[in-house]
Order: C-alpha cells, then sequence, then structure tokens
C-alpha cells in the first residue's frame, strides 16, 4: 500500500543470491543437487531481510526447467522460506511457466518484453494474467534496449497500453525495469545512463498510474569493481536520488550500501557529480580520488559532546534524535522557565526533535529502536511538563486541546503486544493522542472506549490465528451498532489477505486498512484523519482488497489437491528401515524448578530479537550491517545491559514442566496411555495431513506419522515460561514513562522462554528421555535444530489448530506446575511462555501442512466430535475451501 507520493515510496528489495547466474555458491549447490543447503541461502536471503526472492536456474549444463520446478516445490514447504513472494527469473518462457505452476500465493514473472515483438508479448502477458502473477516488463523493443530516457519512456509507455487496455492487467501488477547501465565507464555516451533511468522513472511513476520501477543496482557501478567504498557509495547515491524519483522496488545486495548522509563528504560530492552528469570531468576526478579509497572502511563517527553548550532549543532537539534522556528534565525546565506557557515547550523544540525523528524514520535512515528511545525522551518531556499545563488548564478553564485519537488493543483471548505498544509509541512520536487499551480486551470494551474517549480511529492486534475470528467480531460490531470510524488491523498472523477477504466484508461504513509493520502506520493514521486523503486512501484500499477477494475466488481449489485417502497412502512410515522407540529413563511428569536466567542465557537466539524490533537480519551479521548495523549495535548493547541486570538481580524466575507419555499412533492421531501398560487412554492428539500433490517419493506428513503404530512408542509434551514477575516490571517502566525499557525488558523476556524451550528440550534428549544421551552439540547446532527429534507446537504449521493444547495443558498439569494458563482463544498467560509436543523419531522434520481439502476437514470434525463449521472456524487458516457462510453460520447457531 503507498502512503505517500512517488518520492516517499516503500522500497521492496529482491533478494539476488538464488540466482545461478549471480551467485556461484548457489550455483554450485543447484549443480550438485544439494537443495537442502539451497533452501538455507534462500532463508538467509528472507532473513537478511529481502521481501522478494528472486530465483533463476538459466545455466548451460542445467535442467533448468526441472531444477526450477524442485527448488519451488521446496520452498513451498519451507514457511519461513514461502512467507516472502517468489519472482520466476528465466529467458526462458517454458521454465517460467513450470515455476508458475508451483509457487503458492501470488509470484512475480522476471520477465517479459516487446523484444520478440507485440504478438509474444501479448501471449506472455495474457498467461501471467491467468497464473494471477505480477510481471518485470523490461525496456526492450523489437529495436534492443532502451539507454536514453526518451526511449525508456516510449518502450514503457506502449508495454503498460498494451498490458492494461489489451490484456487488462492490473497497474499494481505491472513493475517496469528501465535498465540500470554503468556509468563512468570513460565512454562519453553512458555519461547520463543513471540521469536518464532516474529521469524516466519519475515519468514512469508520474504518468503510468499503479505501476512500480525495479531495477539491478550492481550495474550502475560495474566500472569500479574491485573497490567496495566507491562501489557502495555509487549504490547509495544512485538509490537515494531513483527512489525520490519513484524507484520503489529493486535488486539490492544489503551489504553493498552505506547509510547516505554517512558517506564521506568529498566521495559523496564526486560520487553524485558522477551519478547526476554534473561535470565533463566527473568519471576523471572520481578515478583520481578512488584509490584513496580502496580498502578503506567507513569512518568512525566521534561522539561530539558540544552539544550541551548549545542553545536549549537545540539540546532537547539533539536528545530527541539521538534518544538521549540523561539531561532532559533539566533541558525541559530551562526551556519551561524561557518559554510563555509549557505547552509552547512541545509545540516548540519537542515537536521539532520529533518531526525530525519523523522524517528520518520515513527516509529509513532511523530504525525503531532508535525510534522508541526517542518516544522515551519525549515522553519523559512530556510527563515534567504534564503538572504545569493541568494547573495553567485548571486556572483558564480551557478545555483539553484536541488531537487525533486512536483506540489500540490486542483482541480478546490474546496476550501478546510488543508489536502494538512499538506502533503506539510511534504514533505518540508523531504527535497522536493513543489510548492503548492493554492485551485480552473484549470487543464491548473496545467500542465503549471509542466512544467514551470520541476515537478517530480503532486499532486491533494480534498473535494468535483465533485472533483472526475476534477481529471479524469487533468489525461485525462496529458494523452493527452504526460505527463510521475507520478500522487498522495489525499483527503477526493477520495479512492483507485475512483482512479483504474476512474483515472488510464484515464492516463497510469506514476504512478497513491492514498495516505490515510499525513504518507504514503513521503514513496510514495521516491519511485516514486527512478530508482529502481519507476517501481516495479507502478507494484505492478497497479496489486493491476487492483485487484480492478476485483472485482468491479464481484460484481457490484450482491448487492441485489428493484425497485424504491418497495422501494418507503416501504417509511417512514411522517404521520403515527398522526404527526403534526409545523408552525414557524418567517417565511422567518432571517439574522443573531448579533452572535460573543465568542458565539460560547461551541458549538465547538473537536473530529474532532484532526481528521483534523490525531490524530484519542474521546475528551476529546484522551488527556490521551497513545500513542497520549501527542501530542494531546500539540496541544489543542495550540489551545486553539490561540482561546483565535481569540475570544479577532475578528478575523472572523460569517454571517449565516435561511430560513423557506411552503412545502409539492410529491413523492420522496419536493415542497417549496412563502407563506403560497401554490399557487406558489418557487423550489422542489429532493430526492433519498434507493433501498437497508430491513429487518423486516425497510423503503427504501428518505430524503423528513419527510415532509408531505396530510398536510401544512415546510422546512428549512442555511447557515453560519466562517466569514470574513480569508484569511488575512492566507497570515499573509504564511509571517511569520508559516505552523503550519496558519493550526491551518484553523482548528479552520473550528469547528467554524460548531459550528456556531449548535448555530443556536438549535436557531431555540427554537424560528426562535420554535417547540421545552423549549428544554434543554448539549454541549454533542447537539454533540450527542439528539434533535428533523436534518440538512442534499446537497452533504452527505441522499442526495448526490451537484447541490441541487443550490436552497438552491437562497432561501437563501446567497451570499448577508452571503457573501458565490458557485464554479462551489457546493464548498462553504470561506471553513469554512457550508449549509443544516432544518426538523423538530420527527422521523427524518440520514442514507445513499447507491448505486442506473438504472431505479432510469433514474427517478432521467426525474425529473431534465437532460440527464442520466449527472445524471450518478453527482451521480457517489451512482451508482450500470457501466455506459455506450462510450454512456454517446457522450450525453454529445451533451449536
Amino acid at each position: 500500500m503507498s502512503d505517500a507520493s512517488p518520492s516517499r515510496a516503500i522500497f521492496v528489495n529482491v533478494g539476488e543470491r538464488t540466482n545461478v547466474t549471480g551467485s556461484a555458491k548457489f550455483r554450485k549447490l543447484i549443480k550438485a543437487g544439494d537443495y537442502a543447503a539451497a533452501l538455507d541461502v534462500a532463508r538467509q536471503q528472507v532473513d537478511a531481510g529481502a521481501q522478494i526472492i528472486d530465483v533463476n536456474m538459466d545455466e548451460g549444463l542445467l535442467d533448468s526447467k526441472e531444477a526450477m520446478t524442485t527448488f519451488l516445490n521446496l520452498i513451498a514447504a519451507e514457511p519461513d522460506i514461502a512467507r516472502v513472494p517468489v519472482m520466476i527469473d528465466s529467458s526462458k518462457w517454458e521454465v517460467i511457466e513450470a515455476g508458475l505452476k508451483c509457487v503458492q500465493g501470488k509470484a512475480v514473472v522476471n520477465s517479459i518484453s516487446l523484444k520478440e515483438g507485440e504478438a509474444e508479448f501479448l501471449k506472455h502477458a495474457r498467461a501471467c494474467k491467468a497464473y494471477g502473477a505480477a510481471v518485470v516488463v523490461m525496456a526492450f523493443d523489437e529495436d534492443g534496449q532502451a539507454d536514453t530516457a526518451k526511449r525508456k519512456i516510449e518502450i514503457c509507455e506502449r508495454a503498460y497500453k498494451t498490458l492494461v487496455d489489451q490484456v487488462g492487467f492490473d497497474p499494481n501488477d505491472i513493475i517496469f525495469d528501465p535498465n540500470i547501465f554503468a556509468v563512468a565507464t570513460g565512454i562519453e555516451e553512458h555519461n547520463n545512463y543513471a540521469v536518464d533511468f532516474i529521469e524516466a522513472t519519475r515519468w514512469i511513476r508520474q504518468n503510468l498510474p499503479g505501476c512500480h520501477v525495479s531495477g539491478g543496482l550492481s550495474n550502475v557501478s560495474f566500472s569500479f569493481r574491485g573497490n567496495e567504498p566507491v562501489r557502495r557509495a555509487m549504490h547509495s547515491v544512485f538509490l537515494y536520488h531513483a527512489i525520490k524519483a519513484g524507484m520503489d522496488m529493486g535488486i539490492v545486495n544489503a551489504g553493498q550500501l552505506d547509510i547516505y548522509d554517512a558517506i564521506d563528504s568529498e566521495l559523496r560530492e564526486l560520487v553524485e557529480d558522477v551519478i547526476l552528469n554534473r561535470r565533463d570531468d566527473a568519471t576523471e576526478r572520481l578515478l583520481e580520488a578512488a584509490e584513496r579509497y580502496k580498502g578503506t572502511g567507513e569512518a568512525a563517527q566521534k561522539e561530539d559532546e558540544a552539544w550541551r553548550s548549545a542553545p536549549v532549543a537545540e539540546r532537547l532537539k539533539h536528545a530527541l534524535v539521538k534518544g538521549i534522556d540523561a539531561y532532559v528534565v533539566e533541558d525541559t525546565e530551562e526551556a519551561r522557565q524561557a518559554a510563555e506557557r509549557p505547552l509552547h515547550v512541545i509545540e516548540g523544540p519537542l515537536m521539532a526533535g520529533m518531526n525530525v525523528v519523523g522524517d528520518l524514520f520515513g527516509e529509513g535512515k532511523m530504525f525503531l529502536p532508535q525510534v522508541v528511545k526517542s518516544a522515551r525522551v519525549m515522553k519523559k518531556a512530556v510527563a515534567y511538563l504534564f503538572p504545569y499545563m493541568e494547573e495553567e488548564r485548571e486556572r483558564s478553564g480551557a478545555e483539553k486541546e484536541a488531537a487525533g485519537k486512536i483506540i489500540m488493543a490486542t483482541v480478546k483471548g490474546d496476550v501478546h503486544d510488543i508489536g502494538k505498544n512499538i506502533v503506539g509509541v510511534v504514533l505518540q512520536c508523531n504527535g497522536y493522542d493513543v489510548v492503548d487499551l492493554g492485551v485480552m480486551v473484549p470487543a464491548e470494551k473496545i467500542l465503549e472506549t471509542a466512544r467514551a474517549e470520541k476515537a478517530d480511529i480503532i486499532g486491533l492486534s494480534g498473535l494468535i490465528t483465533p485472533s483472526l475470528d475476534e477481529m471479524v467480531h469487533v468489525a461485525s460490531e462496529m458494523e452493527r451498532q452504526g460505527f463510521d470510524l475507520p478500522l487498522m488491523i495489525g499483527g503477526a498472523t493477520t495479512s492483507p489477505a485475512h483482512t479483504a477477504v474476512k474483515i472488510e466484508p464484515a464492516y463497510t461504513k469506514a476504512p478497513i486498512i491492514h498495516a505490515t509493520d510499525a513504518s507504514r502506520a503513521v503514513g496510514i493514521v495521516s491519511r485516514l484523519l486527512s478530508k482529502d486523503e481519507r476517501q481516495p486512501l479507502w478507494d484505492e484500499v478497497s479496489a486493491r482488497y476487492a483485487k484480492i477477494r478476485e483472485t482468491r475466488a479464481r484460484t481457490q481449489g484450482s491448487r492441485e489437491r489428493v484425497s485424504l485417502d491418497a495422501a494418507r497412502a503416501n504417509g511417512f512410515d514411522a517404521d520403515a528401515g527398522g526404527y526403534q522407540p526409545v523408552a525414557p529413563q524418567k517417565a511422567g511428569l518432571t517439574t522443573i524448578d531448579d533452572v535460573c536466567l543465568a542458565d539460560l542465557v547461551d541458549y538465547i537466539d538473537w536473530t529474532p530479537f532484532f526481528f521483534s524490533w523490525e531490524l530484519k537480519g542474521s546475528y551476529p551479521a546484522i551488527l556490521d550491517d551497513p545500513n542497520r548495523g549501527e542501530a542494531a549495535r546500539n540496541l544489543f548493547k542495550d540489551a545486553q545491559a539490561m540482561l546483565k541486570t535481569m540475570v544479577e538481580e532475578d528478575w523472572l524466575k523460569p517454571r517449565g514442566v516435561v511430560g513423557l507419555w506411552p503412545a502409539r499412533r492410529d491413523g492420522d492421531d496419536v493415542i497417549v496411555f496412563t502407563d506403560d501398560s497401554r490399557s487406558e487412554e489418557a487423550g489422542r492428539f489429532y493430526g492433519l495431513r498434507q493433501q498437497s500433490k508430491k513429487e518423486g517419493d516425497k510423503p503427504n506428513f501428518a505430524i503423528n506419522d513419527f510415532i509408531s503404530s505396530t510398536q510401544d512408542d512415546w510422546i512428549g509434551g512442555f511447557a515453560v515460561t519466562a517466569g514470574e514477575g513480569e508484569q511488575a516490571m512492566i507497570d515499573r517502566f509504564k511509571a517511569d514513562n520508559d516505552d523503550y525499557s519496558e519493550i526491551l525488558f518484553k523482548s528479552l523476556s520473550d528469547r528467554f522462554a524460548e531459550a528456556f524451550a531449548e535448555y530443556l528440550h536438549q535436557r531431555v534428549r540427554r537424560s528426562i528421555w535420554g535417547y540421545a544421551s552423549d549428544e554434543t552439540l554448539s549454541n549454533e547446532e542447537l539454533i540450527q535444530e542439528a539434533y535428533a527429534g523436534i518440538r512442534p507446537a499446537p497452533g504452527y504449521p505441522a499442526q495448526p489448530d490451537h484447541t490441541e493444547k487443550d490436552l497438552l495443558f491437562k497432561l501437563l498439569e501446567a497451570p499448577n506446575r508452571t503457573g501458565i494458563t490458557l485464554t479462551e482463544s489457546w493464548a498462553m498467560s504470561p506471553a513469554s511462555s512457550v508449549s509443544g509436543l516432544y518426538i523423538a523419531h530420527p527422521d523427524s522434520v518440520y514442514f507445513a501442512v499447507g491448505r486442506v481439502a473438504r472431505d479432510q476437514v469433514e474427517d478432521y470434525a467426525n474425529r473431534k466430535g465437532w460440527t464442520l463449521a466449527r472445524a471450518e472456524k478453527e482451521l480457517a487458516p489451512v482451508l482450500g475451501y470457501e466455506p459455506d457462510a450462510e450454512a456454517a453460520a446457522s450450525a453454529e447457531a445451533a451449536e
């Protein structure tokens, strides 16, 4: 969703390393048939922040079609990779079409062009539209590649009109690549290539509505290969100007970027002369200076302490931008003494500083951890001024000045709020009044508060899949009660598709907007509260959601799925290969109360920690990222300082429980017995089976396939929490107006819970169960799951049914032994808790069930004793068909 003009477009980074023509490592892996390692390359691209991955298999000695099909089918079974779209990249149409038959969701075809004439272009475009794919269109026609701005514009305009008018393409699915060519080659005709691209981009975005502009960044610096500092500077300067012109997508290596403002000023000017073709001698001057930069890194920036001697307004602005709260009270008091009214301090230097923060964040020059630190400074300053403003207001009898007000809540049944808190902080930084109702908030309270507070917008958040249904309920209640407030949707399980298909049809009186992350929230709120922008935004989003519904209706059920009987016949056989179950050394329940935070530090996986702050990249590489590295290093330093205090002062007391029980598979389910006599059932875990058509000898997995149906086998379960004391610390930080420390603490608590799960699984393998008593793995190997066995969790891809936690918690006696309880939507409280099953089979793997057909849903409902409507509701995220809404409503009412 665009929330600004082309000059402020959100930039989509295309990962380039899954391309055999561009990555020697990837090419070697594919040629060797090592697809598992090749998947790791794709995974690393996603972890490093790629929002699309470009897959190319065009290599002379490869069967490109087979390689593309194999790799894309493997990606489809990897949820952490499949969550981003695939760009199918090939010069061979048959390879592209083979790839289109494999991908889940919307693909991007790279590329089509007019180089073989209009008839072939139309043929390929119509096929792409039929598959629901977006297309990259090269600026290439029968006369060759476009090099001047005029030629680029002519070809792109012709292609646009052909696609939109003759094929009926959605302009939002058109991505133009106007060709980035090398500059500073010594050939005079090449000097204007970057300017030609930038000018063509600006014209395209202004005159061909809805489309996007992309390009391969590395081409522009080809003349300086081998001189990394100069190449990085060229990439950053080019992107700085191209993005302002409207380039919103590109194949970019984040490792070859510097922050524009951080480039040495002399080098930046020399590079800018080349990129913008400002001087006839620009190439010669850059070549002359290039050797001085070769092999040098970015100079370390020294802390400038001179800011303390600046005027107070400048000191406050500096403190806000840098997130320094050490002097904020004394500086705020000095500013108050000099101001006519306390409010003038907020409206003057404080808002001036926050405006700088907002601009830097919007331009991608500041990141969330830095913004939240700035918010802490702002809130402390406002908290200091508040009593003075209240006193003044009481004296004058004036009303509280109105501001845009947003009600925010994590919906009923859900306890997760880190993301919501971050969004609230960012909105407050931009001057909005945020009323945060917290977690587990029922629809009635949300709507009552919205009325009482005269809110302008309602924002809903949720992490677990049952929250999606609760959001639909809130929207339905808003419709029933006659609300006309915009509704903003966010959270890990939410998506534009769910918003379009389920939520928007339930509430028709105001815009419903899905916000993917905190960086989008400000732009969305700004437009929703603007008289001129609200309706255009609503029209834009409604059209996009209608398109999503249309595409879903067209493709729903079109993916090839096998019958449940066929899928079961192709299931995994746990007993094949001579599998011999290992009996536990300690069966039954084991309460874990001998662990402290210090025991868990070495088991922390730091990559998800950075993701929670929207700093996408793998640890420790992210610390050296040229774009996000400084923010990541500062965040990590703060995290280490808080972690040290948490450990030394025992802020939290971890608690856990392990259960190991006799078990035997029964079809797609597993029976759990009360004791080793196996005469009495304690319960049954129900499984869902993959129904996608498999190639070769790949099985259609169900999670219980890894338990034997013929031998005395075992299954385990666990529940762990970072411990009591979490809420007390959160309340303390709230009282101090310290959002940064509150969110940092919650992020670390989550990491401790996950570390506890990792630590306990190792302990189970080595001693409590003991099936891998001689295991010796490093922490890195643990994070990479190099051990035998898995710990799948209900509600996750291998078993999407959250209700399976009911039996797990009952068998574990989890509330009594750990203090963890389940909400009515099966979220765990405290939030920093983890639970799941233990499976020991050496060939057990994680997988995604994917979409399931109606025959399996009916079978699952029968096995669990549910109505079909209940099964469709609980399994909504994986339904491969659209339920009969009217029948479901009447069945649910009857139930």
